[in-house]
């Protein structure tokens, strides 16, 4: 076994939440009167991964950061609580590939997301049964680096893995010490590191 934990992104990694995000974040902006953007599903998609304050700053930068901060959580209580209904789309072979993993390996989520965020993936898609712990800015507080030495120290990880879709993903495995996989079917692009086109091709790698 080459490593003893994988730790997984969500969006872009896990599931494409971004219809229902679209969905959720267009019906909570249009009641809010100082908002005038609603952003469409590509700037959506842009910031996806990042934390409360950069986000906002991106989407609604014409506001104060207390009140970005407001709308955000508002957004994120409907979001989490849709999203736990309606669910995302699943990548292609994922509950298939998460099914195997986990026979070998204790899997893991570690995502910049409000808390409830990741619960309502493992909600909708009955996948809760594959994953072992997770962890969230929306629960420490902290950087995605920082929330995965936490997985990892919590759960004795000696050489665990961390699997995402972003450079900023990558950044923070890097951050934390920890090996990186790059999941080229999700939002982003990075170069000169392993990755998978498929997450049935992850099994292969670790």
């Amino acid at each position: 076994m080459k490593y003893d934990g994988i730790i997984f992104d969500l969006d872009g990694t896990l599931w494409d939440s971004s219809e229902g995000v679209l969905y959720t974040w267009d019906h909570v902006l249009r009641a809010q009167p100082d908002v005038t953007h609603i952003p469409g599903k590509a700037e959506l998609e842009s910031v996806m991964g990042l934390g409360a304050e950069e986000l906002t700053e991106k989407l609604m930068p014409y506001l104060p950061l207390e009140r970005r901060l407001e709308i955000f959580n508002a957004c994120a209580v409907f979001e989490c609580e849709h999203l736990s209904v309606h669910g995302g789309r699943l990548y292609p072979h994922l509950i298939e590939t998460l099914e195997a993993l986990s026979k070998e390996h204790p899997l893991f989520i570690v995502s910049n997301c409000p808390d409830g965020y990741i619960q309502s993936f493992l909600k909708a898609h009955d996948t809760a049964k594959f994953i072992q712990d997770f962890e969230c800015i929306g629960r420490t507080g902290k950087p995605k680096s920082e929330n995965i030495r936490l997985i990892a120290e919590r759960n004795g990880l000696q050489n665990p893995v961390y699997v995402g879709d972003t450079q900023w993903d990558c950044d923070a495995a890097t951050a934390a010490g920890v090996p990186f996989i790059f999941a080229a079917y999700g939002f982003g692009k990075v170069e000169n590191k392993p990755a998978i086109q498929d997450p049935a091709e992850l099994p292969g790698l670790v």
